[in-house]
C-alpha cells in the first residue's frame, strides 16, 4: 500500500511540473510559443527570465501594484484566476525556455 501512495505522489507532482506548461498556454498569444515576443510590442522578451523575477512581477500584477510598459490592467485580468503554486510553476516554466 506505502508503494502505491508514493508512486501516486510522484505522478501527482509530476503532473504538477506539466501544469507551468499548460498555464504558460493562455500567456502565448502575446509572450509567444517559447517567450520569444515582447508582447503587444511593448515587453521584453521573457525567455529565460529568473524565475524569482517573474513571481515578483507576476505578484505585482496581481496585487494591481505593477504597470508596466502601460500593461497592469491587462495583466492583472491575465493572472487574477493564477494562485501561488501556478505562478510559480509559470515563472519556472518560462526560465527554463530558451533565449
Amino acid at each position: 500500500m506505502k508503494k502505491i501512495a508514493i508512486a501516486m505522489l510522484f505522478a501527482g507532482s509530476t503532473l504538477l511540473m506539466a501544469d507551468g506548461a499548460a498555464a504558460y498556454a493562455k500567456c502565448a498569444g502575446c509572450h509567444g510559443q517559447n517567450g520569444e515576443k515582447a508582447a503587444l510590442g511593448k515587453s521584453a522578451i521573457i525567455a529565460g527570465q529568473d524565475a524569482a523575477k517573474t513571481i515578483e512581477q507576476l505578484n505585482g500584477y496581481k496585487a494591481g501594484t505593477l504597470n508596466q510598459h502601460g500593461m497592469g490592467a491587462l495583466m492583472k485580468g491575465q493572472v487574477a484566476s493564477m494562485d501561488d503554486a501556478a505562478i510559480k510553476a509559470v515563472a519556472e516554466h518560462i526560465a527554463a525556455m530558451k533565449k
